[in-house]
């Protein structure tokens, strides 16, 4: 009896296989992941490999170590309530259908939420259910979809992951390749007849023609590959020329050397790999230098407050964090490190991490994760390791709360780069017919010279150095950008929308005074242990300035954001925010910012805060004011409305008693009238508006109010420089525009010479390598001046 095998697998199917499209299958697993595959266009997968998604029988036992519950605690970054979060190195991923896969792994196992794609890193980060499904079986599924992951729990502990060099032999190959055939088209460029013999030139172009195939068929694959996926998913990437031009440089010149028509392009074959490889070896290089940087850069004003040995309370940054350390975490704050819950009522918001909005109760001596939000009174932990900043650098920029911006946005190169392509096979096929009419025996050399001259290499490099260079100077300007995509949206940017308290005014200057009947010292200590829970700059400003009590931990704490804070014990209960919220809503303010207070309902009074705005907040509106609608949205009372309107320029419009719903609602109508919104605030009660927003900045005043939900973090030291900062994206889109005019310059000297059929093979040799290595001298120069610019202002 003839064995059925599963179409999927590879395995027996037994006596009763499960038919599908003409297919046989040995379970609904492998047919539901077939089903998946061939709704979305990716049948493919199985055009590469019969039986793709085969199991080797050595990984059937090969990973039983992860039935260990001690060794799964390791490879894990985060494990609770049954959710569990590890990031698996995936040595297959090549291709965006590499990703659309790892990206719907829920779809073939639903106790998997969710799973991100790291495609220069080549990780996914899986968040799965344990009680629904364990890490073996995880790990098992992905072997058997052909993405086996490598695991190592020694790299583990070192933190440290096999480097894939493929890219370097590659490079290595084509270089050694494009020297030695290089070096033996010399006597032809130069005509050496002494030299070139007739019983040596065709060993010299059969030599030429043998260094090619390794630059080829192993070198050059990646480009064949990425063009295949591309076509397959109906989508012309910009590396469809380039394979097109590869393919035809070696055909071509394959022919040429058979049939002795010439000595072929085998130089400019391997050239173009060469400088093709090594432009994508530097963007790596520059990339992994950008990732290091940020690791360790990307959140200094961001600082914790730790609590000293003489319980005093001091503020540090979060890479001074030693194991052993207890810090006070109030609420709103993100926990930095792994920890031990010491004292307080922790309620843990891990939604940044688990996309759960459910929040966790944990109570003292449990363990608390890095990631989690702190969302009730102030709490102390003590720190089990130090902070990752790896680790908080792909917190920001988890998908998870990344809400969507208003409308999309379709960065330079996507833009570009298709039209490009679209150009160049245009070029190529209209140039074949006119030549097919003319001459027709021109016409294969005019269509293979277009698509080999044309190359799109420079404009690939262009923007990843300018952009990525871009982000490393901002990062030392202390200007801190999720990605490089938010420099784009922000030379885009037409409206400027700012925050008052926190944002344009400082609480680290000015006095406070207070109005009011005499507090008891219960009082006082109550308001004072209420205050300590509370992030808002006001809330600090006047936690700093009251006498000292001890500490007194909270049986409720509330935070409603734009009105108060409520602190109780079970004695007592005090409100403190505006005189609405404290039940006095006839009292007038004045022209100064004040913070109420009641206890047990009795309305006590008031301390008065003048407020004092940022050195230069005057002279930066006026400079944003020339080509930027401004405006002020405000949660405050609009006492400071003459004080604002002598500050800013004439006419900027101010809107007081702003709710966090309101600012957000604000944004989404302008943004409905076609404007591109930067939203600047302190990321307490903007988180909404900063995530509606096209870029939302978040002030960092140093503490802890790191919000996910914004696309940069500015010191506000350096806030008179924001303006500075939106000039220099807008200089950096001009730079990467003008790479793409002196590329477009080369390739229209060399389409002037395919085109009309003079095309030499040492003009393409001089004009491919001499695109590429301009654009990269030419960008880097460029913003390393515009850097220098900045440090000067």
């Amino acid at each position: 009896m003839d064995k059925t095998s599963c179409y999927h697998c590879g395995d027996d199917c037994g006596n009763n296989p499960i038919s599908h499209n003409e297919k046989n299958f040995c379970c609904v697993g492998c047919k539901t992941v077939y089903e998946i595959f061939a709704n979305n266009d990716l049948s493919y997968y199985y055009d590469l490999q019969s039986a793709a998604g085969s199991t080797p029988k050595e990984i059937e036992g090969k990973y039983n170590f992860l039935e260990s519950a001690d060794i799964v605690e390791k490879l894990i970054e985060f494990n609770d309530n049954g959710i569990q979060i590890i990031n698996l190195y995936i040595p297959h991923i090549h291709c965006s259908s590499c990703i659309w896969i790892l990206e719907n792994l829920n779809k073939l196992n639903h106790g998997i939420t969710t799973s991100q794609v790291d495609f220069p890193k080549k990780t996914v980060r899986i968040t799965f259910n344990s009680e629904q499904t364990s890490l073996k079986d995880l790990v098992l599924l992905m072997s058997k979809i052909g993405y086996e992951p490598y695991i190592s729990l020694d790299d583990y502990n070192k933190k440290e992951k096999k480097v894939d060099r493929s890219l370097t032999y590659k490079l290595g190959v084509a270089g050694f390749a494009f020297g030695n055939v290089m070096f033996l088209s010399f006597p032809e460029y130069f005509e050496v007849g002494e030299f070139w013999l007739e019983q040596f030139k065709g060993v010299f172009r059969w030599l030429m023609f043998a260094f090619s195939l390794p630059v080829v068929f192993y070198a050059a694959q990646d480009y064949f590959v990425s063009a295949y996926k591309g076509l397959r998913s109906k989508f012309l990437n910009i590396d469809i020329p380039i394979a097109l031009g590869i393919a035809v440089l070696f055909l071509r010149s394959t022919l040429d050397i058979t049939f002795d028509w010439g000595t072929g392009f085998f130089d400019s074959l391997t050239g173009l790999v060469f400088f093709l490889l090594l432009g994508k070896f530097f963007q790596q290089k520059t990339y992994s230098y950008l990732s290091f940087e940020r690791d360790y850069k990307s959140y200094f004003p961001i600082a914790v407050t730790r609590i000293t040995k003489d319980n005093t309370e001091e503020s540090i940054q979060v890479y001074d964090l030693k194991s052993g350390d207890r810090l006070l975490i109030r609420n709103g704050e993100l926990i930095p490190v792994d920890a031990i819950l010491i004292n307080g009522n922790a309620r843990i918001d891990y939604s940044f991490v688990t996309g759960e909005s459910e929040a966790v109760d944990k109570k003292s001596g449990d363990k608390v994760y890095a990631g989690g939000r702190q969302i009730s009174s102030a709490i102390e932990i003590e720190v089990l390791k130090s902070v990752s900043q790896s680790y908080l650098t792909q917190l920001w920029s988890n998908a998870v709360f990344q809400k969507d911006k208003s409308g999309s946005f379709q960065t330079l190169t996507d833009s570009i780069g298709k039209r490009f392509t679209i150009g160049v096979l245009t070029i190529a096929f209209v140039s074949a017919f006119i030549w097919l009419i003319i001459d027709p025996s021109k016409t294969i050399n005019v269509f293979t010279a277009v698509l080999i001259i044309a190359c799109p290499c420079a404009i690939a490099l262009a923007a990843p150095f300018t952009l990525g260079n871009m982000l490393r100077i901002f990062g030392r300007h202390k200007f801190y950008l999720r990605d490089t995509q938010t420099i784009e949206q922000l030379a885009q940017i037409d409206t400027a929308i700012f925050d008052k308290t926190g944002t344009i005014t400082t609480a680290e200057k000015g006095h406070v005074y207070y109005e009011g009947l005499k507090l008891s010292e219960e009082e006082e200590s109550l308001l004072k242990n209420t205050l300590r829970s509370s992030n808002h700059p006001l809330s600090r400003k006047l936690y700093d300035i009251l006498s000292e009590h001890n500490i007194v931990p909270l049986d409720s704490y509330e935070e409603h954001l734009g009105e108060g804070i409520m602190g109780a014990t079970k004695s007592d209960k005090i409100k403190i925010g505006s005189a609405t919220f404290v039940g006095k809503p006839q009292i007038k303010n004045g022209d100064n910012t004040s913070v109420h207070f009641s206890a047990n309902d009795q309305y006590k009074g008031c301390y008065i805060f003048q407020n004092n705005y940022r050195d230069g907040v005057s002279e930066i509106f006026s400079n944003m004011a020339q080509d930027l609608e401004l405006a002020i949205l405000s949660g405050d009372n609009a006492g400071e409305e003459k004080t604002l309107n002598k500050l800013l320029p004439k006419g900027t419009p101010l809107h007081f008693n702003q709710k966090p719903e309101g600012k957000l609602q604000f944004i989404r109508t302008l943004q409905e009238q076609n404007k591109k919104v930067m939203m600047v605030g302190d990321g307490l009660n903007d988180a909404g508006a900063l995530a509606q927003s096209n870029v939302g900045i978040a002030i960092s005043e140093n503490v802890n109010v790191f919000s996910p939900a914004c696309d940069a973090i500015l010191d506000a030291k350096n806030f008179t420089s924001l303006y500075h900062y939106i000039i220099a994206s807008r200089k950096a889109i001009k730079i990467i525009k003008l790479s793409f005019i002196l590329s477009l310059l080369y390739n229209v000297i060399g389409l002037y010479f395919a085109v009309t059929g003079q095309l030499e093979p040492v003009i393409a040799a001089i004009l491919m390598p001499l695109s590429s290595i301009s654009i990269v001298l030419f960008t880097t120069i460029a913003t390393n001046i515009l850097g220098r610019k900045l440090a000067k202002q």
